[in-house]
């Protein structure tokens, strides 16, 4: 595999992780107090925790694709 051919596949799959983002936040937001109630189902979480939850979640995820798969694909596209 060539470094253009790596760097492709890398970017292509930072888009699409930041496509899992965006439903992510899309639900997030647009099903709130649904996604809330579930979740006390199983665990007693106040709305702060629950919302410092996810935005942490969502803060891990976004700088794990940009240190995994983006840097490395703009990385392999200018040494490539």
């Amino acid at each position: 595999m060539t470094a253009q051919n790596l760097s492709n596949v890398l970017l292509g799959s930072a888009l699409l992780h930041y496509l899992v983002l965006l439903i992510w936040f899309g639900a997030f937001v647009g099903a709130h107090d649904a996604l809330y109630r579930l979740h006390t189902r199983w665990f007693r979480l106040s709305l702060e925790r629950f919302d410092a939850i996810h935005y942490a979640g969502m803060a891990v995820y976004k700088i794990g694709v940009l240190l995994l798969f983006l840097i490395p694909g703009i990385a392999l596209r200018i040494w490539g």
